[in-house]
């Protein structure tokens, strides 16, 4: 920091005494900044920032350096604290603080009403009632990704062992893999099992085994590009380390948020990390759902049909471009709660 600050000066030409009137800065504690004996305050940073036309980014990263090192010196166990160090920033930073707009408010008390009325049916559960549920699911989920099998060739494939004229191996093996991706979630759920990375590459394996081999369970070596917002340039997204700030997030906030919001939250920031070269959808909606389910919600299933599968795709662009997750959590707030109005409907009939 010494020598960005000298350098600096001398650039603008600027004598130590003048840089003192100019910072309102005492012209010793300049020479002391200089020689690298004393270290201005973090005002004082943005001040000779500003007069010396230093980055403030690049000054306060050299000024935080030497702070830390003053600090830590060369004591044997420094590496090992700013790796803990790093972690708790990154926690930290990660914990979220969204709150809850009155129209999300409303509907989440309605889906805690409608979850409370479906515990008390319990009894009344069957696996002919999951098992044609999960049907569907495979079935939407699929359509929304261009799969072109009808419900009942769905059940045709996955009950009864068929091939479909007419249709792809591609789309054979979809509907397949996502079934037994179902199955491997409901594994899941019955250890009491917290998500974790093995897992999540477990689900995509089942996901693309058969179609993409190679890729199956990886995550993607080329750097995503990914766009903050309208006004800015895509960047350079490092998948490894956007996935290891994906599972942090969880297990931050886990516990934290209403369980449809926390699904919805980790099919969002999925989709937008792009882990992989394909089936980050089928993916994504599954973690939604293996989070929802392991909380006694049924699927949410969001149907492949048109009008759904559009406002699917635009709430989590607004989410995605402009910052706003509003939209999409309204989304499948709504979608979980026509999920719970079916599931009662059907076990009281």
């Amino acid at each position: 920091m010494k020598s960005l600050l000298k350098n600096a000066r001398e650039a603008k030409g600027f004598k130590t005494r003048e840089l003192a009137q100019l910072a309102d800065i005492d012209q010793a504690l300049i020479s002391k900044f200089e020689s690298g004996t004393r270290k201005p305050t973090k005002e004082q940073i943005s001040k000779l920032a500003q007069l010396l036309e230093i980055d403030y980014e690049t000054l306060m990263i050299a000024w935080l350096k030497e702070k830390i090192l003053y600090e830590i010196g060369n004591d044997e166990f420094a590496l090992k604290a700013l790796k803990l160090a790093e972690h708790e920033i990154i926690y930290n930073k990660t914990v979220t603080n969204f709150k809850l707009s009155t129209s999300l408010e409303k509907i989440l008390k309605e889906i805690d009403s409608l979850k409370e009325k479906l515990d008390s049916y319990r009894k009344y559960d069957s696996y002919k009632i999951k098992q044609a549920l999960e049907l569907e699911y495979t079935f939407e989920s699929n359509r929304i990704e261009g799969n072109t099998m009808t419900l009942r060739e769905t059940d045709m494939v996955i009950n009864e062992g068929l091939t479909i004229s007419g249709k792809s191996m591609r789309e054979h093996l979809e509907t397949i893999n996502h079934q037994e991706a179902i199955g491997f979630i409901k594994d899941l759920i019955s250890k009491s099992t917290s998500l974790n990375e093995r897992d999540l590459l477990s689900i995509h394996n089942l996901i693309l085994r058969g179609i993409i081999p190679e890729d199956a369970g990886r995550y993607r070596k080329v750097p995503v590009m990914i766009q903050e917002s309208a006004r800015t340039p895509p960047q350079p997204l490092m998948v490894q380390q956007e996935m290891e700030k994906y599972f942090i997030w969880y297990e931050i906030n886990k516990n934290k948020l209403h369980p449809v919001i926390l699904a919805a939250e980790m099919h969002e920031r999925l989709i937008a990390i792009h882990p992989f070269i394909d089936g980050n959808g089928r993916t994504s909606r599954l973690i939604m759902n293996l989070i929802l389910m392991q909380k006694g919600y049924p699927i949410a299933n969001i149907k492949g049909d048109y009008e759904n599968r559009i406002q699917y795709y635009k709430s989590l662009e607004t989410a995605h471009i402009k910052n706003d997750k509003e939209d999409f959590f309204l989304f499948i707030a709504q979608i979980q709660k026509e999920s719970l109005e079916r599931y009662i409907k059907i076990l009281t009939e």
